[in-house]
């Protein structure tokens, strides 16, 4: 019994729960409508950083990011917040030579400390080393080849890495479905930071010196993605 207990245990360090945790789902408390891309006019609202050719197109009505390297796509406006950032990815897994079913990578609030510049104003080749430089919020469900989901904060000073052991997760509830729609949230509150995966609360973290405002992307690394309806409110406070 002993060694059943321990083998358990060591199960569960290996494998953390999800972070799931209860409470009402964020658009509950969703606000004016600051911003929104059906994408049917192409990528006149994004700047694209992309390590090696692939297809990034915007048209009826999905974002397709295709691509053999790192490539991030930075939504342009400055966000301030309190603020949610919506919309609905699909990992694609079909056979095609990107088709990892992983990486769906977001960046939040990010600065480099002047928060009038844009991020994006420095050039970069997509590479992910070139984005430790920043001050952002970071989550990456199905990293290391869809073995776990990562939730990272940025400081601009080191190599990023996760905060506590509830912000690196590796069971299979936590990890990117292929092939099926999901609606992802960011929420940036003040102190009170959450990333959801349709329903569920995957991380949370109150950070003690907030990133108020900066800029959004999406970003993937040898990797097939579909996006959809992004739209972004202002957060009403919680009640």
């Amino acid at each position: 019994m002993k060694n059943v207990c321990l083998a358990t245990l060591a199960l569960l360090i290996s494998h953390p729960l999800a972070a799931a945790t209860p409470g009402p789902h964020p658009s509950e408390r969703f606000g004016t409508l600051l911003h929104q891309d059906d994408f049917r006019e192409g990528l006149g609202q994004w700047h694209v950083e992309s390590e090696r050719p692939g297809r990034i197109v915007a048209q009826m009505g999905v974002l397709e990011i295709d691509v053999p390297g790192g490539a991030t796509l930075w939504f342009k406006p400055r966000l301030q917040g309190p603020v949610a950032i919506e919309f609905e990815a699909t990992a694609v897994k079909a056979g095609g030579r990107n088709d990892r079913g992983s990486d769906l990578i977001c960046f939040w609030m990010a600065s480099e400390g002047d928060a009038e510049t844009p991020v994006f104003a420095r050039r970069r080749t997509g590479r992910s080393s070139e984005y430790d430089v920043l001050r952002a919020y970071y989550v990456n469900l199905g990293a290391d080849h869809n073995t776990r989901a990562r939730f990272l904060r940025y400081a601009g000073n080191a190599t990023p890495k996760p905060l506590a052991a509830e912000h690196e997760l590796g069971n299979a509830d936590a990890l990117l479905p292929a092939n099926r729609s999901q609606t992802i949230t960011l929420i940036a509150s003040g102190r009170q930071i959450e990333y959801w995966r349709n329903s569920q609360r995957l991380f949370e973290y109150a950070d003690p010196e907030p990133y108020r405002q900066g800029w959004f992307a999406i970003r993937t690394v040898q990797s097939h993605l579909k996006i959809a309806r992004l739209r972004i409110h202002a957060l009403e406070p919680a009640r």
